[in-house]
């Protein structure tokens, strides 16, 4: 008879490791679950007993609980990095698309790079002065050319 309730205590155990954690929303309840049915087959076999199986489902399910609890920490941590880098992606995207570089030719034929940032309806040049429209090659050069 108690080879008979091992067994039906083992496919029990079996059946909450495979097909309970499928409804869990975390990796802490599910780990609490599959730790506490773990440790509730540990308990009855250790204490062949009612007070054994709670005592090993109790102390599994706390100690699968701490693990979970960490693994959705750091699945947290890692979606916050993968947040921000993607808000700094489309930031510098979206600086790239509202910069203009403009190339002048210098009076011995060199050329200076401008970059011009526009914002609304401006454009600024890199010592922060404003255009009401694009600025020319030529108006650029009195600044930044020789």
């Amino acid at each position: 008879m108690k080879k008979g309730v091992f067994t039906i205590c083992f496919i029990a155990i079996l059946t909450a490791i495979l097909l309970l954690p499928a409804g869990c929303q975390s990796d802490a309840q599910t780990d609490a679950l599959i730790g506490g049915a773990v440790g509730a087959g540990v308990g009855q076999a250790v204490g062949r007993d009612t007070e054994g199986t709670l005592i090993g489902a109790a102390a599994g399910a706390g100690i699968g609980y701490l693990i979970g609890a960490q693994s959705d920490k750091k699945k947290a941590e890692e979606e916050q990095r993968q947040r921000e880098a993607y808000a700094q992606h489309q930031a510098q995207a979206k600086a790239a698309a509202a910069t203009e570089t403009i190339w002048i030719t210098n009076s011995n034929g060199s050329k200076t790079s401008v970059v011009l940032r526009k914002e609304g309806d401006s454009w600024y040049g890199p010592k922060g002065e404003q255009y009401t429209d694009k600025p020319s090659e030529e108006q650029l050069r009195q600044v930044y050319g020789f």
